[in-house]
């Protein structure tokens, strides 16, 4: 079924961007800029941090505790902040490069927006704070867990209400979620050395093996595996083509808890959220993604495919 033409405008894509090992430069060092260094050190990456004295105290944090990682430079931007290397004058191709990604957090908006110029010129995304015209991405509320990130994006509108929802999904994901998908990633890890390769039959097998038990294994039977389990799943599951239950595999070792009991659960959680009232509108927002996210709990290991 197509999908209706008026609903196909004012969104943003929301992707999740790979910065392991690149360079940030964040400018600023009060109390949102202390945030975006915790956003971007979480997705592994070294950061460039220009900002005078003092720093708000999770950034000093974060800078004791990750000096390799975090070089500060204790004064005011400069435009040669956004150069990743020196050019070579003596170098057969002088061609500058430029940090992955800037993030301006100051008090300046001409600042701010001089600074997005250049950033646009270049080519660099840019985020600058609490102005979402000079932005080419914005930031979410997240929920992180593990490796379980869901972002909750109001297009740079009201970030109030975007952590409001946050919270409310977090109530409804069983604390065992983090430890399931965990699980889930080493063990397609171990399905894929036994049968590598990329495309073809080969990996769309692989690819339904790993749907088929996510789809019949509960979260926290997924908890539960260890490697020995993962071991038997591999030559007992994968090899024969069939998916075990979790009491072939887990045994005595499985939770008593089912899937069952945990959907109810969720869906209990979901009915109390329907009776919020209209003044709580957050919440009442909340309720609609916290519904498609109780919908989608048993089938997450697609996610991480």
């Amino acid at each position: 079924m197509a999908p209706d033409p008026t609903s196909l405008h004012g969104g943003s894509l929301l992707i999740a961007w790979q910065l392991t090992n690149k360079r940030v430069l964040i400018v600023g060092g009060g109390d949102v800029a202390s945030g975006r260094l915790e956003s971007v050190l979480v997705a592994d990456a070294n950061v460039t941090l220009v900002a005078p004295a003092p720093l708000h105290p999770l950034t000093r944090e974060l800078l004791d505790l990750l000096p390799e990682r975090i070089t500060w430079h204790n004064r005011e931007f400069q435009d040669s902040d956004l150069l990743l290397d020196p050019i070579d004058s003596h170098s057969n191709n002088p061609s500058p490069k430029y940090v992955a990604m800037v993030f301006t957090a100051i008090d300046s908006y001409r600042e701010s927006q001089r600074i997005a110029g250049l950033c646009h010129d270049l080519r660099i995304p840019i985020n600058a704070a609490d102005i979402p015209a000079l932005c080419n991405f914005y930031f979410g509320s997240q929920v992180r867990s593990g490796a379980l990130q869901i972002l909750v994006s109001t297009n740079g509108k009201s970030p109030k209400l975007a952590n409001l929802i946050r919270k409310r999904i977090e109530s409804v994901i069983p604390p065992e979620t983090a430890d399931a998908i965990e699980n889930v990633g080493k063990l397609r890890e171990k399905i894929k050395e036994r049968a590598p390769g990329v495309g073809g039959p080969l990996s769309k097998r692989r690819m339904r093996w790993m749907v088929d038990l996510c789809g019949k294994w509960s979260m926290e039977d997924l908890a539960c595996l260890d490697n020995e389990m993962m071991a038997a799943l591999v030559d007992g599951g994968w090899e024969k083509g069939v998916v075990p239950g979790p009491n072939e595999v887990i045994g005595d070792k499985a939770p008593k808890a089912n899937g069952h009991a945990q959907n109810g659960h969720a869906k209990a959680t979901a009915d109390e959220i329907k009776g919020i009232s209209l003044a709580e509108v957050a919440p009442v927002v909340g309720a609609f993604i916290v519904g498609a996210l109780v919908s989608g709990l048993a089938l997450l290991g697609r996610a991480r495919r």
